[in-house]
């Protein structure tokens, strides 16, 4: 819709200052006659848009201009709402300023959607803080002061100084150039380079942080998607990993692939079980993972992982053994 372009158009030349009209014909996918005419339609209704010739010119607004969110429809509104209701933001320490943000939204909405928006969003929850189960799902705490160092790093491209306690080892004082935030399952990570490598930091394990006056080494562009995908793949294809051979009922399959790295095999026996060939992280990862299932399943190679659960089921029997 014509009405939804033009709104585009206004919030691109406010986040950009500038642009010309090829630029915001690419961004808007339309013509450049499409783009002349809808800041022709624009100055007509009385937004400050004017052009500036020149090799650098283009279209721009007229500074201290502001606009209200009138643009919004009914379904953008709810869309914006359930967002501001997921834990995310806590993550990286923008609850309060999201709630802020999600009031002046429906504040600015037309009376007609306001109501409606808001009930809507009401009658959806997104990740709650227990499943079915009534097992809590605990959202790592990181310090709010450690949490805000990082952003301000992130945002101005500064290089961060951060004391960090890797798993099993001292923690150290170590200097990175930050290039995003991530967050998975209510655990916040601080994607980075250190001395040109790729650098994954978990925020829970800062635990102190400053940011430095000096630019960080990173690229002005990134696809914080891909680079997290890249980064989870080189993850479960590195380390200690073991695969293992293992029967399984086809009731508790699901429990067994959930806690896996990967399935790299899988095929039905003739009683009705499941054989799947799995990757897990490291012995301990594919000892505790089978012994959860129980008598659902069954370890059939490697030797090591058969003895060290037969050992450890051993050690139960003789606990709750009959004393004489």
């Amino acid at each position: 819709m014509r009405a939804d372009r033009l709104v585009s158009l206004v919030l691109l030349l406010r986040r950009h200052g500038r642009l010309s009209a090829a630029a915001l014909a690419r961004e808007l996918e339309v013509s450049t006659r499409t783009v002349l005419r809808d800041i022709e339609a624009l100055s007509a209704a009385g937004v400050p848009v004017y052009a500036e010739r020149g090799r650098h010119g283009g279209f721009a607004l007229l500074p201290g201009f502001r606009t209200e969110l009138t643009g919004l429809n009914h379904d953008e509104a709810l869309a914006l709402l359930v967002a501001g209701s997921r834990r995310g933001a806590q993550a990286f320490g923008l609850g309060s300023a999201l709630a802020s943000a999600m009031l002046k939204v429906v504040d600015a909405l037309p009376e007609s959607y306001r109501a409606t928006a808001a009930g809507a969003a009401e009658r959806l929850l997104i990740d709650p803080e227990t499943d079915l189960l009534s097992r809590r799902l605990v959202a790592e705490e990181v310090p709010d002061a450690i949490v805000a160092e990082v952003l301000r790093a992130v945002f101005a491209g500064h290089k961060l100084r951060i004391h960090y306690a890797a798993v099993d080892q001292t923690p150290k004082w170590r200097t990175v150039d930050p290039i995003g935030l991530v967050t998975v399952r209510d655990q916040g990570y601080l994607l980075a380079t250190r001395a040109g490598a790729d650098r994954t930091y978990r925020l829970s394990r800062i635990l102190a942080a400053e940011e430095l006056a000096e630019p960080a080494q990173r690229p002005d562009r990134v696809d914080l998607d891909r680079a997290w995908q890249e980064r989870s793949t080189r993850f479960r294809t590195g380390g200690d990993q073991v695969t293992v051979l293992v029967r399984v009922n086809p009731a508790r399959r699901e429990d067994l692939v959930g806690t896996a790295l990967a399935v790299r095999a899988e095929e039905a026996d003739s009683d009705g079980w499941l054989r799947l060939e799995v990757t897990f992280q490291d012995p301990r990862h594919a000892e505790w993972a089978l012994w959860q299932l129980s008598t659902n399943a069954e370890a059939l190679s490697p030797q090591w992982l058969r003895d060290s659960l037969r050992d450890r089921a051993a050690a139960i029997a003789n606990r709750y053994g009959v004393s004489s």
